[in-house]
């Protein structure tokens, strides 16, 4: 009779043990986040930490994508077309962001993110994360394009275009900067974006803000595309500008070759290498712009986004406000060089310390212009790209050039709907 009271309560101990195990399974939840290569990596530590501090509730993995933007934007577009995709959130370029709302596959973050939030962001970091009024992504870092000018060969940077050719040609004939000016003069996504922080400085926009309307043939445009011609023709920059992305521009700046270059923030860092003929030797700006025009910085970065599908939205909420927060921002910066978003870091004295160009950029964020909010953008882009590249070659008159990209985004415009 005991032994058969202590079997008893063995097996029923045994019952609720197996209770709480299945329970403590039912409770974890998974949660997977797409991300480039580079990310991934720079993540990895942070996400062994956030799986130690939510043991047995939130077990977090990174998908890790291929290297390249476009790579990995067509990975997650196949993934999403297919339906149940094997992941919860992404990281998304700031361009993605209108084509992947209009296609209904994102959940919009404001249930876990407030006004407050926002407002710990510094200014360029806010751009970018709303389609209509709702949240639909947060940033994971802030990226502006910069003017590099090297401190050695000018007492202060060039605020103009004609103060940019004029430094030039002097160091030219002095031979002291055989390149003179570097910029992404490929026919790929920098090209616009170089194109987008020139266009502001002459006083236009690629979409007119009070119709809607492209305005690529408005004169602004036509002056811009002119100017960035004649930097290659006059030989402010070289001809070879054409084939330059952002990694030939850095190669012929960090050599020396150089005198000015449009970059990235990443770029600091490298330029601070060992390697680096100009160590020490440089200094960070907004792009020039005409007299009585605002300097611009096109708008880049990289912020999470949650899918609809996720059957986890607090769980994956949960591990985009730890991936973004203050101390990961604080890790990535001094291990990686990737720039903050918070506003308070940009004050950071340990920030500073290494990087002291942290000030100079919080105001480059400040300047910060995104391209075309559209889902139509990339397309938009492919267009301008194509014209600009043929003027930068010589194949066509900028003025030409510019009123078939006009003409061009019009009809893509109507095919659209009429509308951008």
């Amino acid at each position: 009779m005991v032994f058969r009271r202590r079997l008893i309560a063995l097996g029923l101990g045994f019952v609720l043990l197996m209770g709480v195990v299945w329970g403590r399974q039912q409770q974890m939840q998974s949660v997977t986040i797409l991300m480039p290569a580079p990310y991934a990596d720079a993540t990895a530590a942070l996400v062994d930490r956030f799986n130690d501090d939510h043991r047995g509730r939130i077990h977090l993995s990174i998908s890790r994508g291929p290297l390249e933007t476009e790579s990995i934007s067509d990975l997650a577009i196949s993934s999403l077309l297919l339906g149940s995709p094997p992941f919860d959130a992404l990281l998304v370029d700031v361009t993605w962001l209108p084509k992947y709302v209009a296609a209904g596959w994102l959940e919009p973050l404001d249930p876990w993110f407030d006004q407050a939030d926002e407002d710990d962001l510094v200014a360029g970091a806010r751009l970018g994360n709303r389609v209509d009024g709702a949240l639909y992504r947060w940033p994971l870092g802030a990226d502006v394009g910069l003017l590099y000018w090297r401190t050695d060969l000018m007492p202060s940077p060039p605020r103009t275009p004609d103060e940019l050719t004029a430094v030039v040609s002097k160091l030219q004939e002095e031979g002291r900067a055989s390149q003179g000016f570097v910029w992404q003069g490929r026919q790929y996504e920098g090209l616009s974006c170089d194109f987008v922080e020139l266009l502001q400085a002459f006083g236009g926009s690629w979409i007119n803000p009070t119709t809607g309307e492209p305005n690529l043939g408005s004169p602004a445009a036509r002056q811009t595309a002119t100017w960035m011609n004649e930097l290659i023709s006059n030989g402010f920059s070289p001809r070879a500008v054409t084939n330059y992305a952002e990694s030939e521009s850095l190669q012929a700046f960090k050599a020396g070759d150089a005198a000015l270059m449009r970059n990235w923030p990443y770029a600091w860092s490298e330029l601070q290498g060992n390697d680096s003929a100009v160590k020490g030797r440089v200094g960070v700006t907004t792009m020039v712009a005409l007299p009585g025009e605002t300097p611009a910085a096109t708008l880049g970065s990289w912020g999470l986004s949650m899918l609809r599908e996720t059957p986890h939205p607090s769980a994956t909420a949960e591990a985009i406000r730890y991936l973004t927060s203050q101390d990961a921002q604080r890790e990535r910066f001094l291990n990686q060089g990737y720039t903050p978003t918070a506003r308070a870091l940009f004050r950071d004295p340990e920030l500073v310390e290494q990087s002291p160009v942290l000030p100079q950029l919080e105001k480059a964020l400040g300047h910060a212009v995104p391209r075309p909010m559209s889902p139509l953008y990339a397309q938009m882009s492919d267009v301008l790209q194509r014209q600009l590249s043929g003027i930068l070659t010589g194949d066509l008159d900028p003025d030409e050039g510019m009123a078939q990209a006009q003409a061009s985004t019009i009809t893509l415009f109507r095919s659209a709907g009429g509308k951008a």
